[in-house]
This record gives structure tokens, sequence and C-alpha cells, in this order.
């Protein structure tokens, strides 16, 4: 059976410092934690912008995505898989099932701030896989994610980009931001017969209706 990885070891290991920001710990950072704050130190006044400032982490936590409906190439996809990390690089983990994609569940869920990601494989030996027709996309298309609650948060895509998998954006992809976005990925570009593996992602971008 023939798949894509999707992100390169060097993206992945980018993005395990990028998380790091949000409150992950990557392994093997050389970055030192801030100190803590005295708890017996007494504030010396108050500033109005700061007073009013809201934490990601105070935002209403939304439902898990459960599928992704995007109906210019026909598609509704089976029972999303939860994507963790691969223990040796802290890289996102692959779905298991060419037919099935995958949402990054250390990250934000659809329609939190932040960027969430969706993964899914191309093709297999001999068959499309769920993200085949994926490089089809074009800027204002539809992108629904359905969630466990049965509420849907509908996106519309941004932009389409072809990257070389050597010069993978990491930064535009997975840094933290307070609006919320979509990232779907998938493989793409000619195949490396020798590596078994495309030699390129294609990364839709959406924003919230």
């Amino acid at each position: 059976m023939r798949v894509c990885a999707v992100v390169s070891l060097a993206a992945g290991s980018v993005l395990a410092v990028t998380l790091t920001a949000c409150g992950a710990t990557a392994a093997g950072s050389t970055a030192t934690s801030p100190r803590a704050s005295d708890p017996t130190a007494t504030p010396k006044g108050s500033n109005p912008a700061a007073d009013q400032f809201k934490s990601v982490r105070s935002y209403a936590t939304v439902a898990a995505p459960t599928r992704v409906r995007i109906p210019a190439i026909d598609l509704v996809t089976p029972p999303l898989e939860q994507l963790g990390r691969m223990p040796e690089d802290k890289s996102i983990a692959l779905p298991h099932d060419p037919l099935r994609a995958g949402w990054f569940k250390d990250g934000p869920r659809p329609g939190q701030p932040g960027p969430a990601v969706i993964i899914g494989h191309v093709d297999m030996a001999h068959a499309p896989a769920v993200f085949f027709r994926l490089r089809e996309m074009k800027p204002g298309e539809a992108v629904y994610v359905d969630r466990a609650d049965g509420s849907t948060e509908r996106f519309t895509v941004t932009a389409v980009r072809q990257v070389a998998k050597s010069d993978f954006p990491t930064q535009d992809v997975y840094a933290p931001d307070l609006q919320a976005s979509l990232r779907l990925i998938t493989c793409g570009g000619q195949f490396d017969y020798d590596a078994h593996n495309y030699l390129d992602n294609v990364i839709v971008f959406a924003s919230p209706a």
C-alpha cells in the first residue's frame, strides 16, 4: 500500500517548538521557561487593556470535529481519526486508514482560536485516498466541519498552495493565532519511487465564513 507522509521531519521538529509557546513541552528543547510570578506580590495598578485581555485558554471549548464535507470536490469524509504526535520526533502522526482523514487533537479544534489541522492521504497503491482531489480546490469554496455536538463550522478557502516538503511553511501552517482558521493537508507533486513518498505537500488554507 502506497501512502504519503505529510509533514517532513524538519517541519515536525519546528512544530514541536512552535506548540511549546501554547503550553506544550517539546522534548529536547533548550528554551528556558519563564520564572513563575511571585504569589506574594501586590499589583501596583490596573491597566484597562490588560484587564480586558482574554486568554485563549478561557475561550469556550467547542466539540470535537467528526467529519469534513467539501461540496466542490464531492467529498464527505468518514469519521475523522484523532492524531497525536510521533514519539520519535514529535511530528504529527498520520491517519492509519488512507480513506479517513484525521485531526490534530493537541491543537485547536475547528472554530477555536488558532489553526485547526486536518490531514489526509492522497492515494494508495492503486486507488485514490480521502484527499485525492484536495489539489482541485479554489479560493472562495466552502469547507464544512461537522462536530460531535451536532453543530457545523463553515469555512471559506482563502488559498491553496503546493510546496516542497523540504521547504514546508511551518509558521504559516501551525503558528498560534487568536483567529480561528483551518488547514487541510495532503501530499502532491512528483512521486519519489526510491523514497516511496511524494516530494510536495498540498495545503488548503481556510477561514470562518
